[in-house]
């Protein structure tokens, strides 16, 4: 009984295994793409971005990532596509979700209680973009961006 148990044990993590290791995290997908050939990856950090604040209201952002997806192999879109269908974070939670004919646009928070502290636009289809946006966001401040942008 107990090999029939093991051997029970040892097929459910094999066949387990693969499909926990293609789901993706946030954190992962991010560091995938940073290196890819033909990535323009744009980062903006805590002090700039505190500089900026003293011209602009930043709503608490204290850092932006954007990756450029536009001048990569087909291949490179393919694989981003792919991991972003897969994507699987528990930390994260889905804002909005979109689908429109050949694109997928989703947008995730991260929160700490009532204070958004990483928002992430993910869009897939032919022009995939990563967009990561880190601070100490008030969801009433976004509202208001909307708002006003109408």
């Amino acid at each position: 009984m107990k090999k029939r148990t093991k051997l029970f044990t040892l097929l459910t993590l094999l066949l387990i295994g693969p499909v926990m290791y293609s789901q993706q995290n946030v954190d992962r997908l991010f560091k995938d793409f940073i290196n890819e050939k033909g990535v323009i990856h744009v980062g903006v950090g805590k002090i700039v971005m505190s500089f900026a604040g003293l011209f602009t209201d930043m709503m608490g952002v204290n850092g932006v990532e954007v990756y450029s997806f536009e001048d990569c192999h087909q291949s490179v879109k393919d694989k981003l596509n792919k991991a972003i269908a897969t994507l699987k974070d528990a930390n994260y939670e889905t804002l909005v979700s979109v689908n429109e004919e050949k694109e997928h646009t989703k947008i995730l928070v991260k929160t700490d209680g009532e204070v958004i502290r990483e928002l992430i636009v993910m869009t897939s289809g032919d022009e995939p973009a990563l967009v990561r946006i880190k601070g100490k966001i008030n969801p009433s401040d976004i509202e208001k961006v909307i708002k006003d942008n109408k």
